[in-house]
């Protein structure tokens, strides 16, 4: 379970990487003896890992609660995304620097910075160009295209498929755990340790659809915690007033 920690606007991606080294085996049905022990029957740990990450790239949305405690650079993301690519939230780099984001359809995103943020880009310039930035941009949103690779970047959380889909399949040692909950919804724990002082714990739904709910990463260059909710709930994602937007150009 290692990932390298990406340059700051992509630093965020670095824990989901470093969880998702989870191993899986083939797919296998929740359809075990129900008298077995456990909310899965006689399932491996990586079988229902590997439930849970296709029950979860199959939704049609929802939130993603990203905290990276890196040394280097702490990174957190609050975002909500569905199916057919809209995605909202907020995006904090180092310990203020934070961005609304709004992707509302395949073409734009918009990203309105708070006053950290602005003034960090701005630091080399002159006071006078700096203070001029400020009044411009505060409390404004900043359209540019999708395809631009600065958006590439703030952009990394809000594909799901991509999100999941940078794991190690094959690996084994995935062990079953305690039944616990997580924000009220019953879950059963998985870990897997590398045998080096980090360790990855995988929470999976019992109820209903296996969804993940919760991956901590403990130890290692990239320890942090993903937390998934609100699946099927709907994404508002709205293009902002005219007024309130600037083009990157």
């Amino acid at each position: 379970m290692h990932a390298a920690l990406r340059p700051r606007r992509t630093a965020l991606v670095a824990v989901v990487c470093a969880a998702l080294a989870l191993g899986t085996t083939a797919c296998a049905r929740f359809s075990a003896d129900p008298e077995s022990a456990g909310p899965f029957g006689e399932l491996t740990g990586a079988q229902i890992v590997n439930e849970a990450f296709t029950a979860t790239k199959t939704a049609k949305s929802l939130t993603v609660d990203v905290d990276l405690r890196s040394p280097g650079e702490p990174t957190k993301g609050y975002l909500s995304l569905d199916s057919r690519g809209k995605c909202a939230g907020t995006l904090t780099m180092g310990t203020v620097d934070t961005a609304e984001l709004i992707k509302a359809d395949a073409e734009n995103v918009y990203l309105r910075f708070d006053e950290a943020f602005l003034r960090e880009q701005v630091k080399d310039e002159s006071p006078e160009v700096q203070e001029a930035t400020i009044k411009e941009m505060k409390g404004r949103w900043v359209k540019s295209p999708v395809s631009d690779p600065d958006s590439k970047d703030m952009l990394a959380l809000c594909d799901l498929k991509k999100l999941l889909g940078d794991f190690d399949p094959g690996a084994s040692g995935i062990v079953k755990g305690a039944e616990t909950t997580v924000d009220g919804q019953e879950a059963l724990t998985l870990t897997e340790s590398d045998g080096d002082g980090e360790s990855s714990t995988v929470y999976v739904a019992t109820e209903g659809t296996p969804y993940l709910l919760k991956i901590v990463t403990k130890g290692g260059d990239e320890p942090g915690t993903i937390t998934f909710s609100k699946y099927g709930k709907p994404v508002e994602a709205k293009v902002p007033a005219a007024k309130d937007v600037v083009t990157t150009d």
